[in-house]
């Protein structure tokens, strides 16, 4: 009897109406404008309860009414919202509540044109010490003594708040003159510490230093992803602008991109990823600022749509639930300013809860484009993903021992470092805590 039992188990797991329900999401996101289909395959009758102002039902406009389970469920958003779709076999016995959010329409144009990043770090950033001759026979670093560590972000000194480089050696200079120290307010992974460091005077270049290498900015080419016309801000790069020598993310002061014009490719081979080469290209003209430099890009205000992009129109983005395996898009440039369409494969996709950047594996699969690049190369990242004319993600990552394959992320993460939060409200509530 037990065997008997056991195999009647093992049969409804197997069953369509089993894997059906098994199937049947816990929450739907939609659009405003956007249908949706479930599927239960169950041959039984159910009463349907949903508030008929945010989600119809079968084209049904009332609040509760019976449907048959063994017919797709269509879902017709009518307004903005939230409201639970529930399921009662019999009217009385709960069978299943779905969670639905219907959120404004959304649009964004893609990009796909290579563009200059001007960025400004919010502070001097400390990237390496050096030793200061002060004697015949000694040598110093102020910077080591102070305990000043390579990757720290000097935000302040003596009060004032410094982010160029140029103003500091006429700081140090008045400092070892008065031999007075100067005290630094620094930013050490996300906090603040206070501490004071004192000039030494270098005999043989006859001037004060306090023994660091510092910087205050970066520059380099990457790929647009994305402009939001309505919300006025862009997305760009996929990935988090870090500083060369230290790897450290660097926060924004202030920045801005321009467009760039690709002069030539380093094609990408098996252990080593090749390159975009590019310079910018009439710099006085900014596309947009930069106020954000996040794991996903960058990100800022943009109030007109940037020149050569391939699709004048903006087109429909696409939740992380509807991403596919299968055929593909990107967006890129690989010669001067011109962007174009390239085919690519998602060969997997990856359920997040939460936001990381490696959302979905894809491989690239046009002959021209693997002809003339090698894959994904360097410069490529941010280039937009579409599928189904919908902006699903970007390109974020190669792989290094298979240049033709790669990660990419989901345009909703984006989207939300962006200021456009299309999350669920756990999401939400997460970000704002």
């Amino acid at each position: 009897m037990g065997l008997i039992l056991v195999f009647f188990v093992c049969l409804g797991c197997i069953s369509t109406p089993f894997q059906s329900f098994a199937s049947f999401p816990d929450e739907l996101r939609m659009f405003t404008g956007q249908d949706r289909q479930l599927h239960l395959s169950m041959p039984v009758h159910a009463q349907v309860t949903v508030n008929p102002e945010i989600v119809k039902v079968n084209g049904v406009a009332e609040h509760s009414f019976q449907v048959d389970l063994n017919r797709p469920i269509s879902l017709e958003s009518a307004g903005s919202g939230q409201t639970d779709l529930q399921l009662r076999l019999f009217g009385k016995i709960p069978l299943k509540t779905v969670k639905v959010n219907v959120m404004p329409d959304l649009k964004v144009i893609p990009g796909g044109q290579t563009i200059g990043v001007k960025m400004k770090s919010d502070g001097i950033m400390v990237v390496g010490h050096h030793l200061i001759q002060v004697a015949e026979n000694k040598k110093v670093s102020p910077g080591e003594e102070a305990k000043i560590m390579v990757g720290d972000l000097i935000r302040e000194i003596d009060g004032t708040y410094i982010n160029d480089v140029s103003k500091v050696a006429d700081i140090v200079k008045k400092a070892g003159e008065q031999k007075k120290p100067l005290a630094l307010k620094i930013r050490r992974n996300n906090q603040e510490i206070t501490t004071s460091i004192t000039p030494a005077y270098d005999m043989f270049d006859k001037t004060y230093r306090l023994g660091l290498y510092i910087r205050d900015s970066a520059a380099g080419v990457g790929t647009l992803t994305f402009y939001a016309p309505d919300q006025g801000v862009y997305g760009a790069l996929g990935h988090v602008i870090t500083d060369m020598d230290t790897q450290t993310p660097i926060p924004v002061g202030d920045g801005h991109i321009v467009h760039s014009n690709v002069t030539s490719i380093s094609k990408s081979h098996n252990g080593e990823p090749g390159e975009k080469r590019a310079n910018f290209f009439n710099e006085s003209k900014e596309l947009g600022n930069i106020e954000k430099n996040t794991a996903f890009g960058i990100f800022g205000k943009m109030y007109n749509a940037p020149d050569h992009a391939l699709a004048k129109e903006a087109i429909p983005v696409a939740f992380a639930e509807e991403v596919k395996e299968g055929p593909a898009h990107i967006y890129t440039v690989i010669s001067g300013q011109k962007v174009e369409k390239f085919d690519i494969e998602i060969v997997h996709v990856s359920k997040q809860e939460f936001p990381a950047t490696k959302g979905m594996v894809i491989k690239i699969t046009d002959p021209r484009l693997l002809e003339k690049t090698g894959g994904i190369v360097q410069g490529m990242s941010g280039s937009p993903i579409i599928q189904n004319g919908k902006m699903i993600g970007a390109v974020t990552h190669v792989f290094v021992n298979d240049p033709t394959s790669g990660y990419g992320c989901f345009i909703e993460w984006m989207l939300q470092d962006a200021g456009v939060v299309i999350g669920s409200n756990e999401q939400k509530n997460l970000k704002a805590g």
